[in-house]
């Protein structure tokens, strides 16, 4: 499994990758292709944490969600998908919606990979992984974007036409921490306002990629 991954980067690197603990909170269109970039890249050491099921809307743009998916939790399914790539992964699942009241069941990772829908949880996570010293990236609005080529790895203090990292940037601020915090984000602007938050396979899944690629990045120039 892992001939062409070290014909790339090296044994070395490799063996690193292996010995990093990663959680991502959100198995959805963005948080399952990046675990399932992570799996396929060779980490071994993964939590995964969302409280939803599959439904019919999730088709078209969630890579773990198939017909044979439905109404099936997101966690058991993402878990089943990790053990047939690679059945020596430990895995840890949670069926929750994380908050900071129940964060005590988080652990001390390497990194922490936000890929979560509420604003809330995700400035909750920003706190945890500051207080712990824990890396972490957070990806921003996805959804009413269709341009691939428009995401982008920056931090959250450098974002723009994104509703959600402006929220999130104030409230950051508000609580005395530092928005350079790296994120995923899109400078395409959103295609239009309604309420429903409308979207496709090519803005998540690429940043699905991106937040795998930062940390697998960031674990080899270690």
């Amino acid at each position: 499994m892992n001939e062409r991954t070290i014909g790339l980067i090296g044994q070395a690197n490799l063996n690193k990758i292996q010995q990093k603990s990663i959680l991502i909170v959100g198995v959805g269109g963005v948080g399952g292709t990046a675990l399932e970039a992570l799996i396929r890249s060779g980490i071994k050491k993964i939590t995964i944490i969302d409280n939803d099921s599959f439904e019919k809307s999730n088709l078209n743009r969630q890579i773990l969600a198939t017909t044979k998916t439905l109404s099936s939790e997101k966690t058991k399914i993402a878990q089943d998908r990790i053990k047939k790539i690679n059945p020596e992964v430990e895995v840890i699942s949670h069926q929750i919606f994380l908050t900071k009241e129940n964060m005590n069941i988080l652990d001390n990772y390497d990194y922490i990979i936000d890929a979560c829908d509420t604003i809330n949880t995700k400035i909750s996570l920003i706190e945890y992984a500051k207080k712990k010293g824990i890396k972490i990236i957070s990806c921003m609005g996805t959804g009413k974007r269709l341009d691939p080529s428009k995401v982008k790895i920056s931090t959250l203090k450098k974002t723009y036409n994104d509703p959600l990292a402006k929220i999130m940037r104030k409230k950051i601020k508000d609580l005395g921490i530092d928005t350079n915090i790296p994120v995923i984000f899109s400078e395409e602007l959103p295609i239009n306002n309604e309420k429903t938050i409308s979207s496709m396979v090519f803005v998540p899944w690429t940043a699905g990629l991106y937040l795998a690629n930062f940390i697998i990045n960031d674990i080899i120039k270690e």
